[in-house]
């Protein structure tokens, strides 16, 4: 009867450490398609509710010295599919803390609408191209809009 036991007993850990081993790697496959499966459910919930997620695209606002330089940092954002779109608007003036002091300048704004999940590339990039050593690049998360124009900035903008 103790014969039958361990034998028993050892067909049951192997199994459990199956069972775990298995567990295990479909844990880490997860979590490495979890940027993928995340936009597919999206996508989904787009289609079979008629409605947007709250979060998956932002505007990041981009301040430059001038329009020149706001057109270069624009294109080399939309080269690099980065963006669906980005906004060049007219001449602003700012007003900062600079050293100490309160500086005046006119700047130009832009406005770059992507995906959320893209906005750490689209500011290393900026950093990486951007005249001023520390660029003003603010993130707002777009909680609604557009179901058409939300379906466009997809199609425009590949996945991750």
């Amino acid at each position: 009867m103790e014969w039958l036991f361990q034998r028993c007993h050892k067909e049951v850990v192997l199994n459990f450490r199956s069972v775990l081993l298995v567990s295990c790697l479909f844990l880490i496959l997860l979590v490495c398609m979890y940027p993928g499966l995340w936009s597919i459910g999206v996508q989904l919930h787009s289609v079979f509710t008629g409605s947007y997620v709250p979060g998956h695209y932002s505007v990041l606002v981009i301040n430059t010295p001038n329009e020149q330089t706001a057109k270069h940092v624009g294109r080399a954002i939309m080269e690099r599919r980065l963006a669906a779109s980005v906004n060049i608007l007219s001449k602003t003036s700012t007003m900062f803390y600079w050293k100490g002091e309160i500086q005046d300048a006119n700047e130009i704004l832009m406005l770059v609408k992507t995906k959320t999940s893209r906005i750490q590339k689209v500011v290393d990039y900026v950093r990486s191209i951007h005249p001023y050593g520390n660029p003003e690049v603010l993130s707002l998360a777009v909680d609604d809009g557009s179901l058409a124009y939300m379906k466009w900035m997809d199609e425009a903008i590949p996945d991750d």
